[in-house]
């Protein structure tokens, strides 16, 4: 369909106006970050029973902002074995994603400015969520080359943890975004809202039937690092992971970039699942209900990121990996099979699905059965040094005449002939 803005051709008031677009989005998503990190330290101080930031502005609003400045005027350093294109770049890279992926979001309907047709949207691109898995999987570099190039081991731990949690959960998202698409049948954003608005129960998180929802939600949890899967930074084994060489602004563009992410990908879940600014309205300032239904959605997803931080633990690595192989991408790839199965008739989905349950059924028993085999293996080699210790500490703790009986009844002849004086080992005449 395309951007009403340019159907006319581009004069200087389109110019104008997209321009403008781009700078109010860009100004909204930078107050929306200071704002969230006030409100997830607000939220988590009262869920631990803590007062949390009173004293700059009113109820400490303007913590965030005091944070930043001062982190602005720190001094910046440069690890002397650092690569220091590569360390300066890294920041940016990281927060640009969540810049270009806010611009895909429709915040609002349709208002008119100067005769023109205006979406409340920077751009509508018709491969728009083709952009959004690209930018996300981009994402990730900017952590991994910030490990890398900082010239230390515990950044680089961090940088391929990253690496490693992004191609886990990134399938599993991406498979359930397919599911939306195969819904809507577009990837532009502003039609997959179209194709939501008539009522509640044509949202896609009903439609596709919850489960590509959660995954997507579990997906993105992982690839924004946050709790519990912001084993990147864990502190307790990667003293800061890997930012850990950053400091002043560099350091303060990183966590500029996981809270921008935590707005951007709510954003897209609202637009995916749940109608985007679609809502009951007035017929006063019409114009203004879609934005604030669309914050609304929002909002409630940032509460939740907030309550999931405060609430649940730091998952093992182990356990991240398993999750997202042996579990999110077979139930993303089976979930989008069975929808497929029902667009071609319903007898087909029901078939789909019950043959992807048995398969899904044989997975976890192949597992399992490779999960206890593997635990018996590593009882049996336990078993064995814990034998040959007690067997050490048993010819240590008896006489040492004793010790001498011991090693030639169950030690080999070698132990024995070391133990025995040498004028009593046969064959020895010297």
């Amino acid at each position: 369909m395309g951007d009403p803005l340019f159907l006319h051709g581009v004069d200087f008031g389109v110019f104008v106006i997209a321009v403008v677009r781009v700078v109010v989005a860009f100004v909204v998503l930078l107050v929306s970050v200071m704002l969230m990190i006030w409100f997830e330290r607000k939220v988590i101080s009262d869920m631990q029973n803590r007062i949390g930031p009173n004293r700059a502005g009113p109820w400490g609003i303007l913590q965030t902002l005091a944070d930043g400045i001062k982190l602005f005027f720190k001094e910046d350093l440069l690890p002397t074995q650092a690569d220091r294109v590569v360390f300066k770049l890294a920041p940016y890279l990281a927060l640009l994603p969540a810049l270009l992926i806010f611009t895909i979001v429709p915040v609002g309907g349709v208002v008119t400015i100067a005769h023109h047709v205006v979406e409340l949207q920077v751009a509508d691109p018709p491969i728009g969520i083709l952009f959004l898995l690209a930018l996300s999987s981009v994402a990730v570099y900017g952590t991994m080359l910030a490990g890398w190039s900082s010239g230390s081991k515990y950044p680089l731990l961090g940088s391929v943890r990253a690496s490693a949690q992004m191609i886990s959960y990134e399938a599993a998202m991406g498979l359930s975004v397919v599911a939306v698409i195969l819904e809507t049948h577009s990837l532009s954003t502003r039609t997959i809202v179209a194709s939501q608005a008539s009522n509640v129960l044509h949202w896609n998180v009903f439609r596709t039937g919850i489960v590509p929802f959660v995954v997507f939600l579990i997906a993105i949890t992982a690839e924004l690092n946050r709790p519990p899967f912001d084993l990147t930074e864990g502190e307790q084994e990667l003293v800061g992971g890997f930012h850990t060489e950053y400091s002043s602004l560099k350091f303060a563009l990183f966590f500029l970039a996981e809270f921008m992410n935590t707005i951007t990908m709510s954003a897209v879940m609202v637009t995916l699942f749940f109608g985007g600014p679609d809502g009951p309205g007035f017929h006063i300032l019409r114009w203004l209900w879609p934005i604030l239904w669309f914050a609304g959605k929002t909002i409630i997803f940032l509460y939740g990121y907030v309550w999931i931080r405060a609430a649940l633990p730091r998952m093992r690595y182990d356990q991240l990996m398993d999750f997202g192989w042996k579990f999110l991408i077979p139930l993303s790839l089976g979930w989008l099979l069975v929808i497929a199965g029902i667009q071609i008739n319903r007898k087909w989905g029901i078939g789909v699905l019950i043959a992807c349950a048995l398969g899904y059924l044989v997975l976890q028993r192949s597992l399992l059965v490779s999960r206890r085999r593997r635990e018996m293996l590593a009882s049996d080699g336990s078993l064995g040094r814990a034998g040959r210790a007690a067997h050490e500490v048993q010819l240590r703790s008896v006489p040492i005449d004793r010790a001498s009986t011991i090693a030639h009844e169950r030690a080999p002849a070698t132990l024995a002939s070391e133990l025995m004086p040498a004028e009593l080992i046969p064959g020895d005449e010297g």
